[in-house]
This record gives C-alpha cells, sequence and structure tokens, in this order.
C-alpha cells in the first residue's frame, strides 16, 4: 500500500478555533474522526444553515467528509441536532425537510429547546428574585 492509499485525503485538526457566520459565533473542535460545530442556541444553528452555500457547494463538502471518513455533528446546549458525513444517517424527518443527506436528530432539537427555554426561566426568575 502506497503512503498516498493510507492516509485520509482529508484531515482536520482544531484546538480553539471560533467559526463566525451572519454575527453568530461557533466554536469549533474536533477529535479523530469527528468535527463539532457548537453553537449557543437553536436559533443561532438555523441563522447559520441558512447562510450555507448552495446545494452544489454544500453536496460537494459532504462528499469530502465522507470521502475522508469524517463526520459534522452540529451542537446546541451540548445536545447533537444534526449530523453530516460519513457517520450521518438520515431518516424520514431528514428527507422530509429536505435536509437529507444530513441526519436531523429530533431528540437533540428538542432537548436543546428544552434546556434554552429552562435557562430563559432560570434568568427570569434571577431577576425577580
Amino acid at each position: 500500500m502506497s503512503p498516498s492509499e493510507s492516509s485520509p485525503r482529508l484531515s482536520v485538526e482544531t484546538e480553539n478555533l471560533t467559526l463566525s457566520v451572519d454575527g453568530v459565533d461557533a466554536a469549533v473542535h474536533a477529535t479523530d474522526r469527528r468535527l463539532f460545530v457548537e453553537v449557543e442556541s437553536l436559533r443561532d444553528a438555523l441563522r447559520i444553515a441558512r447562510r450555507l452555500p448552495d446545494e452544489s457547494v454544500s453536496n460537494r463538502a459532504l462528499a469530502e467528509l465522507v470521502r475522508g471518513g469524517l463526520t459534522a455533528e452540529v451542537r446546541v446546549r451540548g445536545r447533537t441536532v444534526a449530523v453530516a458525513g460519513a457517520d450521518a444517517r438520515p431518516g424520514p424527518l431528514s428527507h422530509r425537510l429536505g435536509v437529507a443527506p444530513a441526519e436531523l436528530r429530533l431528540a437533540g432539537v428538542v432537548g436543546a429547546g428544552y434546556g434554552g427555554l429552562s435557562a430563559a426561566v432560570r434568568r427570569a426568575q434571577r431577576l425577580f428574585s
């Protein structure tokens, strides 16, 4: 096996990287085969998603993730809300919403939404205590 065959075509290494899209800052970090994009709220995740390039560019980026054996996760408040790349398994909801080949994780969306609502309630309680 030649060295070019044994090494991945795409490699991502990050440490304290911040991605800024449409005024939304997202912390980015990576493990061996996963890239994590962390945002504060579902609204921020949607703002970033709306600014993604056109479908042909997005599809090429996803194809490179798959070819490289990499997976990207979008996380809100520590909950995975979307997965793209090698480990994405889009289900009926992803297809219905037109986000396939990305995987939408409904439990993550609900958990992140609940976490955001709980945080807002706690802030309001502190204001009036």
